[in-house]
């Protein structure tokens, strides 16, 4: 009798142990999904689901990568099944890619948007472009309701694999002269991810005037480009200012 108490006692602790484990999990779970902006409640307050994360450079969400990353092709297949290949790098313009999904709920109000015909406020030279996974891993009926005529889709797990999207929605600017990510990150409306994308867009003008305007004050003091001046280190500018 003993015996079988002892052994109760050790299956009732271990099933303890195995239901925390698994609470912990799902909790994680949730906490991950929240922040990527999925299964937000569309009837919370606004300051508690109105939570974007910037478009922001490659290297703020993964250390060490850099200021940017990479930018790739779309290549995939479309919702007929049809091969499709989207360029991004090597163009004129630059590539908002929206990375969607067909049973995302945040998802259906950017479909919602981009169906309903309005002005997306883009900047001229930037195009859309959504990427959903494979249509294997999606649903082909869905997304026929969802998709709009006129907007580019690719269906393609390959490019969510290349950008290291993390979930749905995500978004990440490329610019295809450089062939580099400007930014990349998400929202739960439309009117926010403009707003990030336009930030963005911002500051690259004003990093491009603040260089300009370095090399022309660089050039009217006479230093161009190879100026052996241009490569000094900090050591070597204090010892010019020794007394």
């Amino acid at each position: 009798m003993a015996v079988l108490v002892a052994v109760e006692t050790v299956v009732i602790v271990l099933l303890t142990v195995l239901v925390a484990g698994l609470l912990r999990s799902h909790a994680e779970i949730l906490r991950r999904l929240h922040e990527l902006g999925a299964g937000l409640d569309p009837d919370a307050p606004a300051g508690e689901r109105e939570r974007p994360v910037a478009l922001r450079p490659r290297g703020d969400l993964a250390p060490g990568a850099g200021a940017s990353g990479p930018a790739h092709d779309v290549v995939g297949v479309g919702l007929r099944d049809d091969a499709v290949h989207i360029p991004v790098v090597g163009v004129r313009h630059r590539t908002l890619l929206a990375f969607l999904s067909s049973g995302c709920l945040t998802c259906r109000g950017f479909w919602d948007t981009f169906a309903s015909g309005a002005d997306l406020g883009l900047p001229d030279d930037i195009r859309l472009v959504v990427v959903t996974k494979d249509l294997a891993e999606e649903s082909p009926s869905a997304l026929a309701e969802l998709a709009p005529a006129d907007l580019p889709v690719a269906c393609s797990s390959a490019t969510w694999a290349a950008y290291g999207v993390p979930g749905s929605p995500y978004f990440v600017l490329a610019d295809g002269a450089t062939g580099q990510v400007q930014g990349e990150g998400t929202g739960v409306s439309w009117e926010q991810v403009r707003g990030l994308v336009l930030q963005a867009t911002g500051d690259a003008a004003v990093d491009l005037r603040n260089e300009a305007r370095i090399d022309r004050e660089l050039l009217a003091s006479g230093i161009r480009p190879g100026d052996p001046s241009l490569y000094r280190t900090a050591e070597q500018i204090e010892a010019e200012h020794r007394p």
